[in-house]
């Protein structure tokens, strides 16, 4: 057999071969490859379930010691000179004292009877006389005992403050133009209907010189009286008191002047009311 033919037919069949050994090669790694991640994939697997297998023998071990029954409170307590057992550990070799077990003890509430509070009330009745004024009896009765429905007392709604000013200047203009009975009737009204505006000092002040106008000095007197009490703090007391003092001079009480000027330089001093004060306290000198 010639040489040449041979070795041109062994060449080819080792280059036919060639690729299929190539592709077995990389088949079998393929499969080695997928093999690794499913053994990998099944370690982790393991790992999980064992981790899961501890946590459930922990919970089954606490478990247990819960319902294991406390030990009874009459039990003799060991000695303090007696001494622990070690524990051994995984060695044989003992770890130190082993913890000793605590006993349950139920503290119970002192059985005391709690304090007593004096609930007392002391019980007023409330006065007649403030009854009266809350209750109506009933039609055709003679009697206090029978009553129908409770009066509530309310005070009347504030009025507008401008109707209220022009009300005031009304009257004031009453007293200038002539109208001096109608100006002191208004006014008067108008201090008692409003006793918290700020003119009804003035509006007092204004119906005592009315009067004074009307020559109607024990009137007049009344009426400042009446300015000086209500509204010490106002800004008519000054002129009121002097007013008040001259009333007394007309009606023909001089102590009560001179005391009332008095009053006016020692509760004012410095002020022109002061001065007029010191004045006819001068005159009034015998």
């Amino acid at each position: 057999m010639p040489v040449r033919p041979f070795l041109f037919r062994l060449f080819a069949a080792v280059a036919l071969s060639a690729p299929t050994a190539c592709a077995t090669t990389a088949a079998s790694q393929t499969e080695v490859g997928r093999l690794e991640a499913e053994v990998r994939t099944l370690r982790a697997n393991q790992a999980s379930l064992v981790e899961r297998l501890e946590r459930l023998e922990n919970r089954d071990a606490v478990s247990r010691a819960r319902t294991v029954s406390p030990a009874p409170a009459a039990a003799p307590v060991a000695s303090a000179s007696a001494k622990p057992e070690a524990a051994p550990s995984e060695g044989g070799e003992p770890l130190g004292m082993a913890p000793a077990e605590l006993t349950v003890v139920r503290l119970k509430p002192k059985k005391e009877p709690a304090p007593r509070i004096n609930t007392a009330v002391a019980v007023m009745e409330p006065d007649t006389d403030q009854m009266e004024m809350f209750i109506s009896p009933v039609e055709g009765s003679s009697g206090t005992g029978s009553v129908t429905s409770a009066r509530v007392s309310m005070e009347p709604p504030e009025k507008d403050p401008d109707i209220l000013d022009a009300e005031y200047e009304r009257a004031v203009a009453m007293l200038r133009t002539g109208n001096v009975e109608g100006g002191v009737e208004t006014l008067t009204r108008f201090a008692s209907e409003n006793p918290r505006h700020p003119r009804a000092d003035n509006a007092l002040y204004f119906s005592g010189l009315g009067q004074m106008g009307l020559q109607d000095p024990t009137g007049a007197a009344k009426t400042f009286e009446r300015l000086i009490k209500t509204y010490p703090a106002g800004d008519a007391v000054q002129d009121g008191m002097l007013r008040l003092a001259e009333c007394r001079v007309r009606l023909n009480q001089a102590v009560d002047a001179r005391a009332l000027y008095t009053r006016v330089v020692t509760q004012f001093p410095g002020t022109a009311a002061a001065t007029q004060a010191e004045q006819r306290l001068a005159a009034l000198s015998p």
